[in-house]
């Protein structure tokens, strides 16, 4: 990148020129350039958000398309219903949940994200102080404060209506079903 000093000297600068706030990072709490970013990547002290990267291991990940073919996709579900109730229940230590919500995407920014939001603030800052260097499924939890407030707007739309074509590689959130029944005795054994 060059730019212009001011006093007509020309450099070349190590880094993009800064320009505003990164939307995607505003809207769901990753950007696929991460530090190289040219945009700022606000992040917050606080939130009634977390972020948990790269915390549910996605079955699908790295593999090839005949291994895929073989996954049964009830055992997938029941797999991954496993691991939504068992990541709400130690979540509901810290504070009363709002929603959950976990990444089907395969981008690097998005694979494996977990997302949840807390009634309060003060349950997010216990989560994220309680759980912080913990390990999960041989996984460091390292959870962040995410500027995502509304799930809606993170969301890919085209994905919930069976029409996203650019598939697990999407930048907006490809959310992970979870049944009716297991979300409504989750959220009945909170209250």
């Amino acid at each position: 990148v060059i730019r212009n000093e001011g006093n007509g000297a020309v450099i070349k600068a190590s880094r993009p020129v800064v320009v505003g706030n990164c939307p995607f990072f505003f809207k769901i709490g990753a950007c696929r350039h991460g530090e190289k970013c040219s945009r700022l990547h606000n992040r917050p002290t606080v939130s009634q958000s977390l972020l948990i990267p790269h915390m549910y291991s996605n079955p699908y990940m790295g593999q090839s398309s005949e291994a895929i073919s073989q996954l049964n996709p009830d055992e997938v579900q029941e797999a991954f219903e496993f691991f939504y109730e068992d990541v709400w229940n130690e979540l509901s230590k810290f504070g009363e949940l709002l929603e959950l919500h976990v990444c089907d995407n395969l981008g690097d920014h998005l694979v494996g994200n977990v997302y949840v939001k807390f009634v309060s603030e003060e349950g997010a800052q216990k989560a994220k102080a309680g759980l912080n260097g913990r390990w999960y499924n041989g996984k460091v939890v390292n959870p962040e404060f995410s500027p995502v407030t509304d799930f809606r707007e993170a969301r890919c739309r085209q994905y919930d209506i069976g029409e996203c074509n650019r598939g697990g590689f999407c930048n907006f959130m490809h959310l992970t079903k979870v049944s009716k029944d297991v979300l409504k005795h989750l959220v009945h054994e909170q209250q």
